[in-house]
C-alpha cells in the first residue's frame, strides 16, 4: 500500500500493518483514499479534522446568495444630489447580486403627467449608478407610478 504521512510527504510502497503502526505513533489514523489504485492509496491524519473540513466545505458550497428584489424611490421633484445618493445605494444592491426596482412615487395629480416626462425622469436615476446593469423590465406602469426592474449585467 502506498502511504503519505501526515505532512503530506510520500512515504513509499509499505506493507499495511507499518502503516498502522506508524499511524499509531503519531497518534492518527490510516484513512484509505484511493482503493481501486494499484497499488492502493492510504494517509495518515486525523480523521475527526478530515469529517469537520469536508462537512464545512459541503456547508461553503451550499450558500449561495438568494437573489433579492429591493426598491429604491424617486419623487417627481427628488433633487440631483438625492439622485446621487439613492443611485448609490442601489448600486451596493446590485454589487451584491440583487435586482433593483427603482420607482416614482407619484401622488394626486402627478399620476396623470405625460408619461414620456415621467419615464424621462425615471431613468435619469441610471445615469448615476456605477455598477454594469441591465433593465429587465420596464418603464411600466404601476399603482405608484411608473417603475422599473434592473439587475446587474453578466460578465
Amino acid at each position: 500500500m502506498r502511504v503519505i504521512g501526515p505532512d503530506g510527504k510520500n512515504l513509499g510502497v509499505i506493507k499495511t500493518e507499518e502503516a498502522l503502526s506508524r499511524a499509531k505513533e503519531a497518534n492518527l489514523d490510516l484513512i484509505e483514499i484511493a482503493p481501486t489504485a494499484n497499488p492502493p492509496v492510504a494517509k495518515i491524519m486525523d480523521y475527526g479534522k478530515y469529517r469537520y473540513e469536508e462537512e464545512h466545505k459541503m456547508k461553503q458550497s451550499q450558500k449561495v446568495h438568494q437573489s433579492e428584489t429591493r426598491e429604491v424611490r424617486v419623487g417627481l421633484g427628488t433633487s440631483e444630489h438625492d439622485l446621487i445618493m439613492k443611485a448609490k445605494k442601489a448600486s451596493g444592491f446590485l454589487e451584491k447580486g440583487d435586482r433593483i426596482k427603482i420607482g416614482m412615487a407619484l401622488r394626486g395629480r402627478a399620476k396623470y403627467l405625460d408619461q414620456k416626462l415621467l419615464n424621462e425622469k425615471l431613468l435619469r436615476v441610471l445615469n448615476y449608478v456605477t455598477v454594469e446593469h441591465n433593465i429587465v423590465e420596464g418603464p411600466k406602469r404601476g399603482p405608484r407610478g411608473p417603475y422599473i426592474m434592473v439587475e446587474r449585467a453578466k460578465k
